[in-house]
């Protein structure tokens, strides 16, 4: 098919005019994702830590693009088994969009970086083994939309949390309108988002929103050292059967009953001639620890 030569002409002005936008915001003089693999009885755990403490951990184009960065090196290099989400900033996890930068951009620039968020989110639902999210602080907006694409969360009591966007005159436009009425109920969604209320841990533990809500301690750390509590209890388990249970679980809640014992069956057929699997059994039978492979 021909592109007017016209619309040709606007569509690339589009792109290079977004792609100068992002060099312009990608030019920093230090990393704003702290990124590591612990070690010794934590090996397998895999951290992404915010760290933008001038701006509370806002989305800015350089932090997504770190992020999509970071999970791509989880997602090809094959270490991690499980993954936290975490802030290095205190008494905050991430306070949304950068919304001075999103106040330079034109409606098309607007466009494109909402586009690349959601997509971000997708990417972090997507990564292979289990992510959990570790919120000590508020997470308001895109910063929830981050937590709400991880499989657990778990919030301190004093942390908030919510879906605000309605009070710029915008939606959640990051998956927001979508994954919260899949955890929470539609009409709980509904109620946060229309009304774009701020809740606390204890609130959204009884909600449904989290996991676990803990007592915060000095540190201001202590969903991040619950996260690890979790994660211990993940790595283990055979690490190839974590793995096909979250596919099988995410695919799953998507579809019909019917289609989504299909998948399941599906995943378990994956793990049948696994070296994993026949060390489990052997390791039940001789009564001693497995030692998984991953293979």
């Amino acid at each position: 098919m021909l592109i007017p030569l016209s619309l040709s002409n606007l569509l690339k002005s589009q792109t290079c005019s977004f792609s100068n936008f992002l060099k312009k915001y990608s030019q920093k003089s230090h990393p704003e994702i702290v990124f590591n693999y612990l070690q010794r009885h934590h090996e397998g755990i895999a951290v992404l830590g915010f760290k933008r403490p001038e701006q509370r951990n806002a989305l800015s184009t350089s932090l997504v693009n770190e992020l999509h960065h970071y999970i791509d090196k989880i997602k090809y290099e094959h270490i991690a088994r499980v993954v936290i989400l975490r802030s290095m900033v205190p008494k905050v996890f991430c306070a949304g969009a950068d919304l001075k930068e999103r106040a330079e951009m034109t409606p098309k620039q607007v466009a494109h970086f909402v586009t690349d968020l959601r997509s971000l989110m997708t990417k972090l639902q997507n990564i292979p083994v289990p992510v959990l999210a570790a919120i000590d602080g508020i997470a308001l907006g895109g910063g929830l939309e981050i937590a709400l694409a991880c499989d657990i969360r778990v919030a301190s009591v004093d942390s908030k949390m919510g879906l605000v966007e309605t009070k710029l005159a915008i939606i959640p436009g990051a998956g927001g309108t979508q994954r919260l009425p899949r955890i929470v109920s539609p009409s709980v969604a509904k109620e946060l988002i229309y009304t774009a209320k701020i809740i606390d841990g204890s609130t959204a533990f009884k909600l449904g929103l989290v996991n676990h809500v803990v007592e915060q301690d000095e540190n201001g750390e202590k969903a991040y050292h619950k996260c690890v509590d979790i994660a211990e209890d993940i790595l283990p388990n055979g690490p190839m059967a974590v793995q096909m249970a979250k596919q099988a679980i995410s695919k799953g809640i998507e579809v019909e009953l019917d289609t989504g014992l299909a998948i399941e069956e599906a995943c378990y057929a994956q793990i049948i001639p696994t070296k994993d699997r026949l060390e489990g059994l052997s390791a039940f039978k001789e009564k001693r620890k497995p030692e998984y492979k991953g293979m």
